[in-house]
């Protein structure tokens, strides 16, 4: 069975509605494969690194999904969270970061090869 690596690049803060409604469907495709039975991991990169601090907050819409999901999550991107001012709430919140290959200029970020290099499919939100 093929690995599913979904990963969230909308950004919270500049991506309004849109950006909510790529969100609600990288949670409800996780949630999906993963109550098919099939291996899926949730990734926030980029701009999505501000995500996982803002769902965690009560009342948000798609926290529900989230903490379905929660599980799942392979990381959030270190480097990424860094660049866009993330990296406190998402550590207090207690989201692991994920640093697992240098890229210069960053503190590290999440190698998204490691997937295509197994053979998993990637889908971007």
């Amino acid at each position: 069975m093929t690995h599913t690596a979904v990963v969230v690049l909308s950004d919270p803060l500049h991506g309004g509605d849109e950006a909510l409604g790529r969100l609600l469907n990288a949670l409800f495709l996780t949630r999906t494969l993963d109550a098919r039975g099939e291996p899926v991991s949730l990734v926030f990169q980029g701009a999505g690194a501000r995500w996982p601090a803002e769902i965690v907050q009560p009342g948000h819409p798609a926290g529900e999904h989230y903490r379905a999901v929660q599980a799942k999550v392979h990381g959030v991107c270190g480097g990424c969270a860094d660049a866009f001012g993330a990296t406190e709430r998402t550590e207090a919140a207690g989201i692991p970061l994920a640093r697992e290959i240098d890229l210069p200029g960053t503190t590290g970020i999440i190698d998204l090869s490691r997937f295509l290099g197994a053979g998993d499919r990637i889908v971007i939100f």
